[in-house]
């Protein structure tokens, strides 16, 4: 059934590419910066509750954040898409244990943020400012907020970061837009549309945002988690990752998916920070 919708998107919005290329890729980058907006659970709120919280201001959008006290290094947290902070519950559970001051946010449009659009590049300034204001040293992005991690590290390269964990994260923009073309089955008017505007809004093509080669000249030690299974973000990517990133170490689990939600996982980010 949602194959079924996806695709009849698609062929409106293809539709309408012979009227107005422009429209039809305006109404295509909507839909792909528009997460969905889900409400949190009881059991997301009261967990969320029991941290000190506090919102920040970024350019008129209130991005959310969380905070558990500890006397050890400051640890940020940054999920993924249409996701929020609560995604990190197990593992904040063991951070706390050892006694590290733990940070999470909420992205733009997701969680208790406010916004109603959100990419990678906006991503990447509000972990920059959650970062700066608590001092982060170790920075944990899963999927897009792994890629906006990256990005976020390219440009601002904070003195008080020493570590990156990129869990499942997408290493290349143009790989996250192609799959994004395939899947709703764009023509190439509609691609192409999108591709100009998003040069006229950020005065960069698509494969300029490459968080892999970004990170190519860093000696910030990083650790890379990727799923052979993953069914959202390629291997591939992981091994991209790799190629370039010179002082990471790349884990590949096997059956965890893309969203590797396991104990293993937690325990191999814990051994990576401790050490």
């Amino acid at each position: 059934m949602k194959q079924i919708l996806v695709k009849t998107i698609g062929s409106i919005i293809n539709l309408t590419s012979y009227i107005s290329p422009r429209f039809a890729g305006k109404l295509a980058l909507n839909l792909f910066s528009k997460p969905r907006r889900i409400k949190l659970k009881e059991i997301e709120r009261d967990f969320l509750d029991t941290a000190f919280i506090e919102d920040i201001n970024y350019e008129g959008i209130n991005i959310m954040t969380y905070r558990w006290l500890g006397k050890k290094e400051t640890v940020l947290l940054a999920h993924g898409w249409e996701s929020n902070s609560f995604r990190w519950r197990d593992l904040i559970t063991k951070l706390k244990e050892l006694d590290y001051n733990i940070v999470a946010l909420d992205a733009p449009a997701h969680g208790n943020s406010s916004g109603k659009m959100f990419n990678a590049i906006l991503y990447s300034e509000c972990i920059n400012i959650v970062a700066k204001k608590f001092k982060a040293n170790i920075v944990i992005g899963h999927s897009v907020g792994g890629m906006s991690t990256a990005f976020f590290q390219k440009k601002y390269q904070l003195p008080t970061v020493n570590k990156l964990v990129l869990l499942g994260a997408p290493s290349n923009f143009l790989g996250v837009f192609e799959r994004y073309v395939n899947m709703m089955s764009y023509n190439d008017r509609v691609a192409n549309a999108m591709n100009s505007l998003l040069f006229e809004r950020f005065n960069k093509k698509p494969e300029f945002f490459n968080a892999a080669r970004f990170l190519e000249n860093s000696d910030i030690e990083g650790l890379l988690i990727h799923d052979k299974r993953d069914k959202i973000i390629p291997y591939s990517d992981a091994e991209d990752f790799k190629n370039f990133y010179k002082t990471s170490k790349l884990i590949t689990t096997e059956g965890f998916g893309h969203g590797l939600r396991s104990e293993e996982v937690n325990n191999h980010i814990v051994d990576f920070i401790t050490t």
